[in-house]
């Protein structure tokens, strides 16, 4: 009976994770296009200077990837927290964070921030110099 209670826990808490991620893609791409377009006048001072087009796309996707990175961490930190609290509260529920899947979890993050940076990375990169100079 225990176990599966268990299971329904973990599938819902699973469920709850798989929304938070789709959420945090969204909000990732929302943070990269706003910084895209409030950065014009920086892209185009850099294309302008001499800076190729995928010297522009991994700046902006490394940008996009340390924001989902640190989002994981602080993920994870919750997650970890909250585990290490019930095995404090109730002694007898057999909680545990197998390490394996605190890493699948940071990499799932990364990704799906890489995924979701890009568009506004490639659209960065795309900036004609001259035209994204005149914006500013």
């Amino acid at each position: 009976m225990l176990s599966s209670v268990l299971n329904v826990l973990t599938f819902a808490v699973g469920a709850l994770g798989g929304i938070s991620l789709l959420v945090g893609g969204v909000g990732i791409l929302t943070i990269m296009t706003i910084s895209v377009t409030e950065r014009t006048g920086e892209i185009g001072l850099l294309r302008a200077l001499g800076a190729r087009r995928g010297q522009i796309l991994s700046l902006f996707l490394g940008e996009a990837i340390l924001l989902s990175a640190l989002g994981g961490v602080l993920g994870l930190s919750l997650g970890i927290g909250i585990a290490q609290l019930l095995k404090l509260g109730l002694p007898a529920l057999p909680v545990n964070t197998p390490w394996m899947f605190v890493g699948l979890a940071e990499t799932v993050a990364v990704v799906i921030g890489l995924a979701a940076g890009v568009v506004p990375a490639s659209r960065a990169a795309r900036l004609d110099p001259v035209e994204a100079l005149r914006a500013e």
